[in-house]
């Protein structure tokens, strides 16, 4: 009997139509996948000559939105260092965006298994699944056409990640956080380095704009399946939950932002400079907070923000203001930039 009183409840969990405001959201998400998508081989022009990688090319010196791009070791580099340091980080960036985006496309697929006929989340998921397909063959080809042979994801992560999608359909809610604690990163960081107006490559810089439109679409949408389960949780879920989330969100940040041990070897950079860019100066640690602006919005608004969560959040070193609204720019690093 408590085996049934189980699955009925997560069936029922999975039956989303008698809620019409989420509905209709999931449904214009859905419409602006149709309306507006992209194509990594027809939208972006790889062999034409403005986006070949030449040598020396001083458009791949690290921004200064870059935790590393700004750091006096690095400024210090010759030019040619710089630049060759620089494409091994952006490679190896986008390498660990494929990676982490191979491993969402499997965790959608086993929750789109699962949904009800006639469920709206089934199509978005899809919709979700073939736009990040087409971002993890924008990301390996801007791979290739750099030339670096960059490993991405650190070691155990990459052997650790074939569980992570198992989650999705049993475990969904902590699944969706896990899936923004890679995405708010990276799309976060993104948005600086465009804002920062730095000339970039093109290549780069037309893979950064098309990721962050359409994954502005996919960060909306976890926030949304997060706003309408969470508040239905039990308040000892909840506890627990509110436990969770800023341990996953440091963990998945460092394993995602901070380059494997093979770069730091391949480059004979210092120990010191390592643990001030990641995550020890008082820049770094802001760029840190900052990332997770929209994360800790959620969590107030859903309730997973009491007081011994508040604590696991400062030793984390994610604590701070929640954003006021999603997406909100964090403007003194631009500024500081320039």
């Amino acid at each position: 009997m408590a085996r049934t009183g189980i699955i009925n409840r997560w069936r029922s969990n999975m039956d989303v139509l008698d809620d019409t405001v989420y509905t209709d959201m999931l449904n214009t998400l859905s419409e602006g996948s149709v309306r507006r998508h992209f194509n990594p081989y027809i939208d972006i022009d790889w062999d034409a000559p403005e986006f070949a990688v030449t040598p020396n090319d001083e458009r791949w010196i690290l921004p200064g939105t870059d935790p590393l791009g700004r750091h006096p070791w690095y400024q210090a580099q010759s030019v040619e260092r710089q630049i060759e340091i620089g494409m091994w980080r952006q490679a190896n960036v986008a390498k660990v965006g494929l990676h982490f985006e191979l491993v969402l496309i499997r965790g959608l697929m086993d929750y789109a298994f699962w949904t009800p006929n006639g469920s709206p989340e089934y199509r978005y998921c899809l919709h979700e699944a073939a736009e990040e397909c087409n971002h993890t063959m924008m990301f390996q080809e801007m791979v290739n056409r750099i030339g670096v042979d960059v490993p991405g994801m650190p070691r155990l992560l990459r052997w650790s990640q074939p569980v992570v999608p198992l989650m999705a359909g049993p475990l969904p809610i902590p699944f969706w956080f896990g899936i923004l604690a890679g995405e708010e990163p990276i799309d976060h960081t993104q948005k600086n380095v465009l804002r920062e107006g730095k000339q970039l490559h093109p290549i780069m810089e037309r893979v950064m704009a098309i990721h962050v439109a359409e994954e502005a679409r996919h960060i909306s949408f976890a926030h949304e399946y997060l706003r309408k389960r969470v508040p239905h949780l039990s308040r000892g879920k909840r506890f627990l939950l509110s436990m969770f989330v800023p341990v996953m969100m440091r963990v998945l940040c460092s394993a995602i932002m901070v380059p494997p041990r093979e770069f730091w070897k391949e480059f004979d950079i210092p120990r010191s400079v390592r643990k001030e860019v990641f995550f020890n100066s008082p820049e770094s640690r802001q760029m840190l907070r900052d990332m997770f602006g929209d994360v800790r919005m959620l969590c107030h608004d859903t309730g997973l923000i009491n007081p011994l969560a508040k604590i696991v959040w400062r030793i984390c070193k994610i604590d701070g203001k929640p954003s006021r609204y999603r997406s909100e720019p964090q403007r003194q690093h631009v500024s500081a930039v320039a």
